[in-house]
């Protein structure tokens, strides 16, 4: 049986290791249905700014296409369990940008851990706690 990361989630900016700015707050909501993944995440700049971000995923293997500041991206997420592996491939103005996130849940199911391991934000990784279920 796969996590399910339904929820409101904060990240914890301490724990977490941010490549780029540092952010002011990180707040992400999750909608899980079976294959179907929904992303929301509500970014607070250091200049109190709001940037709005929503994915979508299908965690079978299957290929979406996403959005990110106008540029399409490619997605693929699949288990490799106990971890949700989220591959995209950006296009960034004449060269790609390849991501890959692993999601993993604590077992008490109340920290995910979004790291990138192996990719081109190869360090960084994001600890957020459950605010809500």
């Amino acid at each position: 049986m796969h996590p399910n990361f339904t929820g409101e989630w904060r990240a914890n900016l301490a724990q977490s290791k941010i490549r780029g700015a540092q952010p002011k707050q990180v707040l992400v909501a999750i909608e899980q249905d079976g294959p179907r993944l929904i992303q929301s995440i509500t970014m607070t700049n250091s200049d109190g700014r709001e940037e709005h971000m929503t994915f979508r995923f299908s965690t079978d293997g299957q290929e979406t296409m996403n959005s990110l500041r106008g540029q399409e991206m490619s997605t693929r997420a699949r288990w490799a369990d106990p971890e949700l592996v989220i591959e995209t491939v950006l296009l960034m103005g004449d060269r790609e940008g390849h991501f890959r996130d692993h999601w993993s849940l604590a077992a008490d199911g109340k920290t995910l851990r979004m790291a990138h391991v192996d990719d081109d934000l190869a360090g960084q990784v994001t600890v957020l706690e459950r605010t809500v279920v």
